[in-house]
């Protein structure tokens, strides 16, 4: 997508990002359909490696981050529709919507990340420490980053760096260990049976 505006850019320079870029916004729109079909493959199979309650929250979490993420992109992608057509406060006004997936995501990823981590904090032999640390510090960024819902410009701003770069890093690395142990818990299952 480039570089994206941001909340502190103009009403026009929304439409001309827009009017410039349509074709990969729609494109971003496009593949987060099938990032859908992975993202519940993913979470169907880690929601069987937990106990519950853990597993639940973890899916009602996962469940929330699906549905958020796929508004995200109808925003984006109904901005990108007609972009020579766009009144500059109309954009402004969807994009902002759109930029507000971020603090808003943070409720799921703390639900889902919460389930896992308190899990590895009452149950260390379940969960291993190097994935409880992850959690944890994962946890604390994504609590942290709900503030962005008050930001107007830059790290903190709605869709800012806080948002989709170290949000998105932090959880996105918690993720990935927690897909590593699940596939290592699988495997352990299907040789013990």
């Amino acid at each position: 997508l480039g570089s994206p505006p941001t909340a502190g850019d103009s009403p026009a320079r929304v439409v001309t990002w827009f009017s410039a870029h349509h074709d990969a916004a729609r494109l971003y729109a496009w593949t987060a359909a099938f990032g859908t079909l992975a993202f519940a493959v993913v979470a169907g199979v880690i929601r069987g490696t937990l106990p519950a309650p853990s597993r639940d929250v973890f899916l009602l979490g996962a469940a929330a981050f699906i549905i958020e993420t796929a508004l995200q992109a109808w925003f984006w992608a109904a901005l990108a529709l007609h972009p020579g057509l766009l009144q500059p406060a109309t954009a402004r006004l969807v994009l902002d919507v759109a930029s507000f997936w971020g603090p808003i995501l943070t409720g799921a990823t703390t639900t889902m990340i919460g389930a896992v981590t308190v899990l590895g904090l009452h149950t260390p032999t379940l969960i291993p420490r190097w994935l409880t640390a992850l959690g944890v510090a994962a946890f604390v960024e994504q609590a942290v980053e709900t503030l962005t819902v008050f930001g107007t410009r830059g790290f903190t701003a709605p869709g800012g760096d806080m948002n989709v770069l170290l949000g998105a890093a932090l959880t996105a690395i918690w993720l990935a260990g927690l897909v590593i142990w699940s596939a290592q818990r699988l495997g352990r299952r299907t040789a013990a049976s």
